[in-house]
């Protein structure tokens, strides 16, 4: 079963190491580096797992989440909120299925992906 993620993440060198560290755990993987992209494509895919920064270009993180929870699409779509922001990961707690504080390893990821892949 293919499993898609989108990572959005304005970080260019982070957000290789999150798509090489989802593809070890057989995603599929789109990486997207704007706000108002990701808020565009979100209306278009059904991913599976979202990891979300939260300080992004042209939309900011947190209005990303609250479309995604608004959205009867997306209501599987695991979030992971990527942030180095230790009280905005702690405001995004109850809206996100998992909070990562930069720095995040590629280990650390590739594993808690793993374990977000969908039941088959």
């Amino acid at each position: 079963m293919d499993v898609f993620s989108l990572i959005v993440e304005d970080d260019e060198d982070l957000a290789e190491i999150f798509s090489q560290a989802l593809i070890a755990a057989d995603y599929k993987t789109e990486i997207i580096n704007d706000g108002l992209v990701a808020h565009e494509r979100l209306q278009q895919v059904v991913p599976d797992v979202v990891i979300l920064d939260m300080h992004l270009p042209n939309m900011a993180g947190d209005k990303l989440l609250d479309q995604i929870r608004g959205d009867a699409r997306l209501e599987k779509t695991r979030v992971v909120v990527a942030t180095a922001d230790a009280q905005m990961g702690e405001r995004m707690r109850n809206l996100a299925d998992l909070v990562l504080i930069k720095p995040v390893s590629f280990t650390q990821l590739r594993d808690l992906s793993a374990r977000l892949r969908p039941q088959q």
